[in-house]
């Protein structure tokens, strides 16, 4: 199978809700390599839309369908932006990434020093 036109290129993806997870599903689907950061006990917001719901196996209530088909073909970590060890762990992550997705207030990551300018000077 060919090589699909997007391999090699690593995407962080800060974004959570509709149009930002589904731009990083498409990317993935395109071959990048993409790497979702989640906030840490609750995750994206969109694990609660529902119904409908992927149960898992013992029949307890997953994830809801839209987060599962949005965050295909993407890795997953949870990482607190708001915390000094979040902030260096999206730092390090951002220093060998072609792309950064974000879809946060604007303003927000700019006080944590994970705005675009910030990040570019990495």
């Amino acid at each position: 199978m060919p090589a699909l036109p997007l391999s090699g290129i690593k995407v962080i993806d800060m974004t959570r809700v509709l149009a930002g997870p589904i731009c990083g599903q498409m990317l993935g689907d395109l071959g990048a390599e993409v790497i979702k950061i989640e906030r840490p006990a609750t995750g994206d917001d969109a694990r609660a839309f529902g119904p409908p719901y992927l149960n898992d196996p013992d029949g307890s209530r997953r994830d809801n369908s839209f987060y599962i088909c949005a965050n295909r073909n993407k890795k997953s970590v949870t990482v607190n932006v708001a915390s000094a060890e979040g902030q260096e762990i999206i730092r390090e992550l951002a220093k060998t990434a072609d792309v950064v997705l974000e879809n946060y207030k604007v303003g927000d990551l700019k006080r944590y020093g994970l705005d675009y300018e910030s990040l570019k000077a990495i």
